[in-house]
């Protein structure tokens, strides 16, 4: 079992609806805690209404009271106010795996996220990191990626695994670091077009492979194997980017 943390995202191709979706086909059963209420389609976000701390923790305690995940997975935590809410949750459960997907934007970049406050809070925390390389940039304020994910451990993480998907080249690489430096890269043929909820795909994905008693190596691999596959069988329902096909499991 997974416990999500997420804002709700009406299409389906992002937010909690995405890691459900993600989490069960790959066989954990979803938890879920909603930190927002977003308005948004396909093609962008147009307004966020973020759940109150109190009800964030209300909605957590009350699940863990009575049932005890393998791995917590966040998303995005809607306010600096819930970000801390969060840490401290995570904090009374500090022996279980954590995977944070640090969104601070939509993919049409309007922004869902505050950058310091993720450094400040639920990032050293985390047993691994999932950013996009502006993602990175943004967090760590340094343009080499190297050094970024440098910045993340020093923070606290355990792992950092930063994905290219905005970088050029005809191959989308992938880089898993820890406190030694990169220990892994996974290098993927560039798929055409755009998608929405990729990086919630990998990261739920990630963290039902440590819900399984995967290492995080292992779990990255077949992470991104699983979201490639995902997006290759994409499709578009509407005006804007494709939405992952979480339920092809090959």
């Amino acid at each position: 079992m997974v416990l999500t943390f997420a804002a709700s995202d009406p299409t389906g191709g992002a937010g909690v609806q995405a890691d459900l979706v993600t989490l069960a086909a790959l066989g954990c059963h979803p938890l879920s805690v909603v930190t927002a209420l977003t308005v948004q389609d396909t093609r962008g976000v147009s307004d966020m209404l973020p759940i109150e701390a109190r009800w964030v923790a209300a909605q957590a305690r009350r699940v863990l009271a009575d049932i005890l995940p393998a791995a917590f997975k966040l998303g995005v935590l809607g306010s600096a106010e819930n970000a801390r809410t969060v840490r401290e949750l995570l904090d009374e459960h500090a022996r279980l795996p954590v995977v944070v997907d640090p969104v601070l934007a939509s993919g049409r970049g309007d922004p869902l996220g505050d950058a310091a406050a993720l450094m400040e809070t639920v990032i050293p925390a985390a047993t691994i990191v999932t950013p996009n390389s502006v993602e990175a940039r943004a967090l760590a304020g340094d343009d080499d990626l190297a050094r970024c994910a440098r910045r993340l451990t020093q923070a606290g993480a355990k792992y950092v695994l930063i994905t290219g998907t905005h970088e050029a080249g005809d191959e989308v690489v992938n880089a898993l670091y820890d406190a030694r430096g990169r220990v892994d890269e996974v290098r993927w043929p560039r798929l055409p077009g755009s998608y929405h909820g990729s990086g919630c795909t990998l990261a739920s994905a990630l963290a039902a492979g440590l819900a399984k008693g995967r290492e995080v190596p292992q779990a990255a691999r077949e992470a991104q194997r699983y979201t490639w596959e995902a997006l290759k069988h994409g499709f578009r329902p509407g005006a804007g980017q494709s939405l992952p096909n979480r339920l092809r499991l090959t």
